[in-house]
């Protein structure tokens, strides 16, 4: 199987112009053409240490959620991590290719899956694209109402964090059922979501000056950007397993969150 196989996979699920105009989806590093796929590596930030994972076992394509290249580069002297990785996956012979945004705004993507996570039904777009293809968010309703208390606890069992950072929600009586939430940084969308009537809104990132005054209007609760998105590596599995039942798949087994939390 070429590398260019995997990409038509990956871009039939999750096409590139659904990505936002600031993003860089798509393959990064490589020949699509001219490589067979010994393996795939699996994970959401590209790393030193993924790239020598993938070395180690065998795996000459590294699937990603996070672009390693978002930015022009002007050199590469190996000042930085992301000019040291382009080094090393290039002589190292490794494609890198990255779902992101692409894969946030897809239907039964990135926000559906963490939706699939905390059990949410009747799921839809929060604020979807004039297309119908696609879109930001996602809004739906718990299979019954829980008490602030309840879903905190219940957020950090399903994201496995020891915190959750939120505000102090005191609309009706504290009571969550339906919920909008996006992977990531997310805060864009909170109006959208209080314009919804949200009961609560999960994000990975929020702004300090985001939370103010909603204590009347919506629970805030943000988990942190990788513990948000860190289901991405299972759907980029499910997506690539069921197109490709004989292509093999790792789950790179590197923590990739550069932020501790003690």
């Amino acid at each position: 199987m070429k590398i260019k196989e995997v990409a038509v996979t990956l871009e039939r699920f999750a096409p590139l112009p659904l990505q936002e105009s600031y993003d860089n989806a798509g393959l990064q590093i490589g020949l699509t053409e001219a490589e067979d796929v010994s393996g795939v590596l699996l994970c959401l930030d590209v790393t030193e240490e993924v790239i020598l994972e993938a070395e180690r076992l065998g795996c000459n394509l590294i699937v990603a959620h996070h672009p390693l290249l978002f930015r022009p580069l002007r050199h590469i002297t190996g000042e930085t991590q992301v000019e040291r990785c382009v080094t090393m996956a290039i002589q190292k012979g490794i494609a890198i290719y990255a779902a992101h945004t692409n894969l946030d705004n897809a239907l039964g993507g990135v926000n559906f899956m963490i939706a699939e996570k905390i059990g949410l039904q009747s799921v839809r777009f929060l604020q979807p694209l004039p297309n119908g293809q696609g879109g930001s968010g996602i809004i739906g309703t718990l299979p019954q109402a829980m008490q602030q208390a309840d879903f905190v606890r219940m957020l950090k069992q399903a994201f496995h964090v020891e915190s959750l950072m939120h505000n102090d929600f005191q609309r009706n009586g504290g009571l969550i059922e339906k919920v909008a939430l996006c992977g990531g940084a997310g805060d864009f969308l909170l109006r959208e979501a209080i314009h919804q009537g949200a009961d609560a809104f999960l994000t990975g990132e929020m702004g300090y000056h985001f939370y103010f005054g909603h204590e009347a209007d919506i629970f805030i609760g943000v988990m942190g950007h990788y513990q948000s998105e860190q289901y991405t590596i299972q759907l980029l599995h499910r997506i690539l397993h069921e197109a490709h039942p004989e292509l093999r798949l790792v789950e790179t087994s590197v923590m990739t969150n550069p932020i501790r939390v003690n």
